[in-house]
């Protein structure tokens, strides 16, 4: 194949004009990895709530916590941004694992907190490092926008590798358990805000209604955006076969939040070439 035409270099070609830096880590599951920047760190914002979900299955696996103990919300977890507790009454309480499908398919804010609280911010830090992850780090609970310019201050750090790979221990049914592993999926899978991954993808695939509830194609994944980067990552399940892909962006001109955000549509375009190498290739790169 002419060089210029490899996956790799038509990612290249892709983002020419996108403004900032990505990075990306895709992993086929069977050997093939495509990468681009996947060492540099970036900012994790919510994407760093996956981590906080590993600690949490890890230490019910080890009968220090469970899933049905019943937290409650109080005045000082309150945190504005995303998610749907803050617009609850104080004192509303909900299970663990409530909290934990909260903290992950609407990236609630609120339950991000609790659950920082209830497991420990050492013991989350100290879990990511024993699961080898050497860049990852949680700085702190989610607070208000500090500073005069209103910006957020930096929830944590990670790189598109580490992030890839803690969802490639899940594909692969090797983080905590299998058993947990596939409860961590299934929370992933009813993520909604995916749109990194999925806007480029063909609509017909993603719809349920055209297969049913066996449908041979999900995105299981937890996005993350701040003021300088907007990520995503995830599984991506296929009739071949699942993939793992990891998408990372900084330093990019526009600090709105909005749908047509560049780093979305790059993003997205990323995720589809992806996408069609994989099912050309009926399950790899």
């Amino acid at each position: 194949m002419h060089e210029e035409f490899k996956l790799e270099r038509r990612i290249e070609r892709e983002i020419m004009s996108f403004s900032g830096l990505m990075g990306l880590y895709a992993d086929d599951l069977k050997g093939r990895v495509v990468e681009m920047n996947a060492d540099v760190e970036f900012e994790t914002a919510s994407t760093i709530k996956s981590f906080v979900l590993a600690e949490l299955f890890r230490q019910v696996h080890d009968g220090k916590k469970s899933l049905s103990d019943r937290l409650a919300f109080t005045e000082e977890n309150f945190i504005s941004g995303s998610g749907v507790l803050k617009s609850l009454e104080t004192g509303t309480e909900l299970s663990v694992k409530n909290l934990a499908t909260l903290m992950i398919i609407v990236s609630d804010n609120v339950a991000t907190n609790i659950l920082i609280d209830y497991l420990g911010l050492e013991q989350i830090n100290r879990n990511i490092g024993r699961l080898g992850f050497e860049r990852t780090k949680l700085f702190r609970k989610i607070a208000d926008s500090g500073g005069e310019d209103g910006a957020w201050p930096p929830l944590g750090v990670t790189t598109p590798r580490e992030y890839g790979r803690l969802f490639a221990m899940i594909a692969r049914e090797e983080l905590v358990s299998p058993e947990a592993s596939r409860a961590m999926l299934d929370i992933y899978r009813k993520q909604h805000y995916n749109g990194t991954l999925t806007d480029s993808l063909p609509p017909y695939y993603l719809d349920e209604d055209n297969f049913g509830k066996e449908a041979p194609l999900y995105i299981a994944s937890k996005s993350g955006s701040m003021d300088n980067c907007r990520n995503d990552g995830g599984i991506v399940g296929t009739p071949f076969g699942s993939y793992v892909i990891a998408i990372f962006t900084k330093d990019f001109r526009d600090r709105q939040y909005h749908r047509g955000h560049e780093s979305q549509v790059y993003g997205a375009r990323v995720s589809r070439l992806l996408f069609d190498q994989y099912l050309a290739r009926e399950g790899d790169f």
